[in-house]
């Protein structure tokens, strides 16, 4: 386990925290002075889904590019087409393992394999280009939320209004 206070885990803890706190018990976090409250919806949830949708969207984007090449190139040869297929699962499996810790990871590492790709194929390197500035934006959203959760600027963490 790891002491990330701005993952999937942090809002259990705040989830539990809010049960102890609704038990009666005094050991919730939202009582300690200055505490920052936790959200009470899960924020990873949905960028979560965001990654996947986009990894989804790369793969029939990668896909799409062999049609093209075969239209307006010499093609991909063999081994080009095996490449982009697994390169294609690949980035369908990775879309399925977003919600695990390693799973950002992965997608970059894909991406990095999508750029080096299109050094070998060049019909990848567009491709490869776009996305690489999708995720480095993905990537900034993602640190946007967990500065804005450890600050308790997140809708979810501000008190109701009276």
């Amino acid at each position: 386990m790891s002491d990330d206070v701005t993952g999937p885990d942090a809002v259990q803890a705040g989830t539990a925290q809010r049960a102890a706190g609704a038990a009666g018990t005094t050991e919730g976090a939202a009582e300690q002075p200055g505490a920052v409250p936790p959200p009470a919806v899960d924020p990873w949830k949905g960028l979560r889904g965001v990654l996947a949708g986009a990894l989804v969207l790369e793969a029939i984007v990668v896909a799409l590019a062999l049609l093209v090449v075969g239209r307006l190139g010499d093609g991909a040869g063999s081994l080009g087409w095996t490449f982009v297929l697994v390169l294609v699962v690949l980035l369908l499996l990775a879309s399925g393992v977003q919600g695990r810790s390693w799973g950002l990871t992965a997608a970059l590492s894909l991406q990095g394999l999508l750029l080096a790709a299109g050094l070998v194929e060049p019909f990848l390197l567009i491709p490869g280009v776009l996305f690489a500035l999708v995720w480095a934006a993905l990537v900034w959203f993602k640190l946007d939320v967990a500065r804005r959760m450890d600050e308790g600027r997140l809708p979810s963490q501000q008190p109701p209004p009276d």
